[in-house]
C-alpha cells in the first residue's frame, strides 16, 4: 500500500485550499439557463397560457425506473446546480427575442410579455440530500408550484441531475471494487463529450469517490486536487544526455549543487550490477528526460517507466536455462496467458488486504534467493520497462542524494498486475540494498484503458498498484450512457393524475407524496416507503404495512429502528431554504450513505435488490385510480 508520505504528496491540496469551495459557491454555468430547454416546453407553455392555466398549480415527480450499470444503487447528484438555475430563471431580452423568431408565427405578444417577467419564486422543490443513495421510483425532486413554470424547469432539471447521478453512482462503484486505501485519479478530460461533460465528469466522480483529476480548470472551480504526470512526448523529446541544458541541483537542505546526471549514472552502474541489466539496455534519451523532469520538480518526481512498447509476459525472450536447470522464463509467475496467477481474494473491492503475488519456485525454495528471483523477473519483461525502471530508480536515488524524495512511477500499458509487482519487487530489493526503507513504499500508478472489471481482475491477481488513473471509462459511463430519469406530473389543482401503460414499469405513481427509509436491527437501511403525504409517518417499533405498488401479493410488515424521512424543502418563497453542503460534505454523504447499505445490496455480481414499498393507503390510492381511468373494453 501507499506510504501515508507518498498518500499526502499525492493529494495534497492546491493553493486554494484556504477559500475551499469559494469558487464553486460563485460559479454557474452560463450555458444553463431558460433556452437550455426543448422547444415543446415553451410551446406548452403558450397552449397552457392560452387555455387560461396561469393559475393551475401542479407536482411533478423526477425519478428514474432502473438502477445502472446493473447494480442496485443510485448516487442522487446534481441539487446544487438545480438551485442555481432556480436562482437565475429568467428569460432575458434578447432570449424574448429569439423566441418571437423561433417559436411558430401567430402567438400572441401578451405571451412573450408574460414569459419575461416570469421567475421560479412562486415554485417550491423537495428533494433528497445531494449524495445519498437512492433507488428506482423514489423520486429524487418533488417540484410544486404554478402548472406552467413547473413545466418549463423539466428539461434543464433532467439534464442537470440524469448525468450527474450517473456520473456520481460510475465512481462510486470504482471506488467499492478498488478498496478504501487505493487512491483514484480522473484522467477523463479529453475523452468527455465536449467540456462541459469534462468539468461535470471532474466534479461528481470527486463526489462519487475519487481523490483527484488532472482536470486544472475543474480545480480551480471546485477545489479538487489535480495531479498528473507528463507524457510519453516528454521522454521521446530527448534523443541523449548531450541534450539537457540543466544538469545542477542544490542539495534541499544544505545548499550544495552538484550534477545530478553524473549521480544518476553512478547510481545506475550500481544498480544494474544489483539487478543484472546492463547499462546498455538502458535508454540514454529516457535517462535526459527523466533528469530533467526531476530538476523540475524534485520533489514531487514522478515518471513514465513504459514510454516504449512494453513487451508483455506473453512473449518472454528466449528461454534460458539457470544454474540449477529450470526455465528462467517458467518462474510460475506467468499463467500461460501472461497473467499472474490469480489469488484467493473474493475481488469485491472491499477487502483491502492484498495477499502477496505469486511467488516463483526458487522464492518459495529459498527467501535468501530473492534477489536472483527479482533478475529473472526483470528479464522476463521487454527491454523498455527495464530501461525505464532503471533509469527511475537511478535518478531517484541520485534525488536522494541531494535530500529530496521522489513519489513513483506511472505504467500506462501492459501487463498491470505482473509489471506492478515487478516494480515492487525491485524497490524492495533496491530499499534493503541502500537502507532506504521508503524506497520500498514508493507509489505504484497505473493507467491505461481501465474500467470495473480490470480492477476486480487485478485485485484477483494481488496487484501492488497504489493508484488507478481512469479515464474513458469512467467519464463516458460506457456500460450505460444515461441513467434515465423522468419527470411525471402526479397532481393538478390537488387532483391526483396518473399514466397509464401496458408496460406496468411505466405506470406513475399518483398524488402528492413523501417518502421514509425504515432501517432494521442490524443498523442498515431495510426498505423505503412511499406515503400519501396526509398521512401519518411511520414510527419506531410500530409495525408497518409495507406493499408493492403494483403487485397484490407482495406485501410485509416492518417494525422499524429508525425512521428518516428523505425529503427536504430545498427551495420555497424564491429562495434557497437550506444551507448548502460543500463538495467535501458532499462526499462525505456519498460513502455514509453506503455504509447503511447491505453489503449483498452492493456486490457486483447479482447484486440483491432494494425494496421501495407503498403504504396500504397509497396503495389502494393508486389501484382504485387505475380503475377510475383504464377504458373498459366492449365485446361484440
Amino acid at each position: 500500500m501507499m506510504s501515508s508520505n507518498n498518500s499526502v504528496d499525492l493529494l495534497e491540496d492546491g493553493a486554494f485550499a484556504a477559500s475551499k469551495n469559494s469558487w464553486n459557491r460563485y460559479y454557474s454555468n452560463s450555458v444553463v439557463q431558460p433556452l437550455l430547454t426543448d422547444l415543446y416546453q415553451i410551446t406548452m407553455a403558450y397552449a397552457y397560457w392560452k387555455s387560461g392555466k396561469i393559475d393551475d398549480h401542479a407536482v411533478f415527480d423526477l425519478f428514474f425506473r432502473t438502477n445502472p450499470f446493473h447494480g442496485e444503487f443510485t448516487i442522487f447528484a446534481g441539487l446544487e446546480e438545480c438551485l442555481k438555475f432556480m436562482e437565475n430563471f429568467h428569460y432575458s431580452e434578447t432570449d424574448i427575442e429569439y423566441l418571437k423568431h423561433a417559436l411558430p408565427q401567430g402567438i400572441e405578444e401578451e405571451f412573450f410579455e408574460y414569459l419575461s417577467q416570469l421567475t421560479a419564486k412562486d415554485v417550491t422543490l423537495y428533494a433528497l440530500k445531494e449524495g445519498s443513495v437512492a433507488f428506482p421510483r423514489v423520486p429524487l425532486i418533488k417540484v410544486a408550484g404554478p402548472l406552467i413554470i413547473v413545466q418549463l424547469l423539466e428539461t434543464t432539471l433532467l439534464t442537470l441531475v440524469n448525468y450527474a447521478s450517473l456520473m456520481a453512482t460510475n465512481a462510486a462503484r470504482y471506488r467499492m471494487v478498488a478498496g478504501r486505501h487505493i487512491n483514484l485519479l480522473e484522467f477523463g478530460l479529453r475523452r468527455a463529450q465536449g467540456p462541459d461533460g469534462g468539468l461535470s465528469a471532474s466534479k461528481y466522480a470527486y463526489i462519487g469517490g475519487f481523490d483527484g483529476t488532472s482536470n486544472v480548470l475543474a480545480g480551480k472551480l471546485f477545489n479538487i486536487p489535480v495531479k498528473g504526470t507528463h507524457a510519453h512526448a516528454y521522454i521521446t523529446s530527448f534523443t541523449g544526455t548531450q541534450e539537457l541544458k540543466t544538469r545542477v541541483l542544490a542539495h534541499k537542505e544544505t545548499g550544495d549543487k552538484r550534477d545530478l546526471l553524473e549521480l544518476a549514472i553512478e547510481h545506475r552502474v550500481q544498480l544494474s550490477k544489483i539487478l543484472d541489466i546492463s547499462t546498455e539496455e538502458s535508454s540514454e534519451g529516457e535517462l535526459a528526460a527523466m533528469v530533467s523532469f526531476a530538476i523540475a520538480f524534485p520533489d514531487g518526481f514522478m515518471a513514465l517507466v513504459d514510454t516504449y512498447d512494453v513487451k508483455s509476459a506473453t512473449d518472454p525472450p528466449e528461454a534460458e536455462i539457470d544454474t540449477d536447470g529450470q526455465n528462467a522464463n517458467g518462474d510460475g509467475l506467468s499463467n500461460g496467458n501472461g497473467m499472474m496467477s490469480p489469488e484467493n481474494g473474493d475481488g469485491d473491492g472491499e477487502d483491502d488486504t492484498m495477499t502477496p503475488p505469486p511467488m516463483c519456485a526458487n522464492c518459495e525454495a529459498n527467501a535468501r534467493n530473492a534477489r536472483g528471483c527479482v533478475i529473472r523477473h526483470l528479464k522476463s519483461v521487454g527491454k523498455c520497462f527495464r530501461s525505464g525502471l532503471l533509469n527511475f530508480c537511478a535518478v531517484v536515488l541520485a534525488l536522494n542524494d541531494q535530500g529530496f524524495r521522489a513519489v513513483g512511477i506511472r505504467i500506462d500499458s501492459g501487463d498491470l498486475a505482473y509489471l506492478s509487482c515487478l516494480a515492487r519487487e525491485t524497490f524492495e530489493r533496491i530499499s534493503e540494498q541502500f537502507k532506504l526503507p521508503w524506497f520500498s513504499k514508493l507509489t505504484i500508478v497505473a493507467s491505461n484503458d481501465i474500467n470495473e472489471e480490470t480492477i476486480l481482475s487485478l485485485n484477483e491477481q494481488g496487484h501492488k498498484i497504489d493508484c488507478f488513473g481512469i479515464g474513458t471509462h469512467l467519464v463516458t459511463c460506457q456500460r450505460q450512457p444515461a441513467l434515465g430519469c423522468v419527470y411525471k406530473m402526479v397532481e393538478i389543482n390537488a387532483q391526483p393524475r396518473i399514466k397509464l401503460s401496458q408496460d406496468v414499469v411505466k405506470v406513475t405513481m399518483p398524488g402528492n407524496k413523501n417518502v421514509f427509509r425504515l432501517y432494521g436491527a442490524d443498523g442498515h437501511a431495510l426498505i423505503d416507503l412511499l406515503q400519501r403525504v396526509d398521512e401519518s409517518p411511520p414510527e419506531v417499533g410500530q409495525k408497518v404495512l409495507c406493499r408493492h405498488p403494483f403487485q397484490e401479493s407482495k406485501r410485509a410488515y416492518v417494525i422499524p429502528t429508525h425512521v428518516e424521512p428523505l425529503y427536504d424543502v430545498y427551495w420555497a418563497d424564491g429562495r434557497v431554504t437550506q444551507a448548502m453542503p460543500s463538495l467535501e460534505e458532499v462526499r462525505d454523504r456519498v460513502q455514509n450513505s453506503l455504509r447503511t447499505l447491505r453489503q449483498d445490496h452492493k456486490r457486483t455480481l447479482n447484486p440483491t435488490p432494494y425494496k421501495v414499498a407503498v403504504s396500504d393507503n397509497l396503495y389502494n390510492f393508486i389501484h382504485d385510480l387505475w380503475l377510475q381511468n383504464a377504458p373498459i373494453g366492449e365485446l361484440s
